[in-house]
């Protein structure tokens, strides 16, 4: 386990918890930077009631994560974005070893997509009304259906008929898209990621749920997708835009996630040369972009 500390003003708390959740870390901390010293700022709340302040004036951000290599992507993947603006990365370090494994079990249980559509640990049966299951562990992988834009891509691909349709699922880290997708029809389904630890994810997690994926490095995908799903954030989703785009084939359609609700306008702007992306679904701050391509 690895932890990745930031530091933060209260204004940037929930923004960058937000990101650091969607980012797949498996907790978020928040504490006093001033702690123990004159400026330590005490927050009292009511019982039962949540704190007057998200954080301090001055806030250490401890976000924890399965591998080394989430942590550090984690720390170069924030400051550009527009939230993070006033924050600072103090750096990445290990965690003393723990029984992570019952810790995570107590905390997961079965995540519903749509009433027949579920993601389920290995250590739960699956729900009776569930006809189509993912089976993947939280804190094993690199997305695990427990996050808003997570959730809204499989909504979005759990409502159409993918039989016989080529999908890319870019930045797959755990594969769950790239899953789903093949549990709804799809053909063949092409999932790459930057990271060679998430490609070796995807490929345990496919095996895991008996579907074929061709997985890879991004130079893995090639031509054109009846489908483009990319669960990334805001800004590299921006520098990806005429590379997204260009494998959408005529009369597919592009997904996009990892996307704040007042980042729509700057998204629809750098996809506007190729694809005129409108919101599709929202659901706690974060929306679901997507796009039909002429055909």
């Amino acid at each position: 386990m690895f932890e990745l500390v930031l530091m933060a003003p209260e204004s940037r708390i929930e923004d960058l918890g937000d990101a650091l959740e969607a980012l797949d870390a498996l907790s978020v901390s928040v504490e006093d930077a001033d702690a123990a010293t004159d400026a330590e700022q005490a927050l009292f709340g009511e019982p039962g009631m949540p704190a007057p302040k998200g954080g301090w004036n001055r806030s250490r951000v401890v976000a924890l994560f399965q591998q080394e290599q989430q942590a550090r992507e984690a720390a170069e993947l924030l400051p550009p974005q527009d939230f993070f603006a006033g924050c600072e990365v103090i750096g990445v370090r290990p965690v003393a070893d723990q029984d992570w494994v019952r810790l995570t079990q107590s905390q997961f249980a079965p995540v519903e997509i749509t009433p027949t559509f579920w993601i389920v640990p290995s250590w739960h049966e699956p729900p009776a009304e569930a006809e189509r299951v993912i089976r993947l562990d939280p804190g094993l992988a690199f997305g695990t259906g427990t996050h808003p834009t997570t959730r809204m891509c499989l909504r979005w691909i759990a409502q159409r008929d993918l039989s016989g349709q080529r999908v890319l699922d870019y930045g797959c880290g755990s594969g769950i898209l790239a899953i789903g997708a093949a549990k709804h029809g799809a053909a063949e389904i092409v999932a790459v990621d930057i990271d060679p630890a998430a490609v070796e994810s995807t490929q345990i997690n496919a095996a895991n749920n008996h579907v074929s994926l061709l997985t890879g490095l991004p130079e893995a995908a090639t031509g054109l997708f009846n489908v483009v799903l990319a669960n990334i954030l805001a800004t590299p989703l921006k520098v990806l835009a005429p590379l997204l785009c260009a494998h959408v084939q005529a009369g597919g359609h592009l997904v996009l996630a990892g996307i704040l609700e007042r980042q729509a306008d700057e998204l629809k702007a750098a996809y506007a040369p190729w694809l005129a992306l409108e919101v599709s679904d929202s659901e706690d701050g974060w929306i679901l972009m997507t796009a039909s391509a002429a055909g």
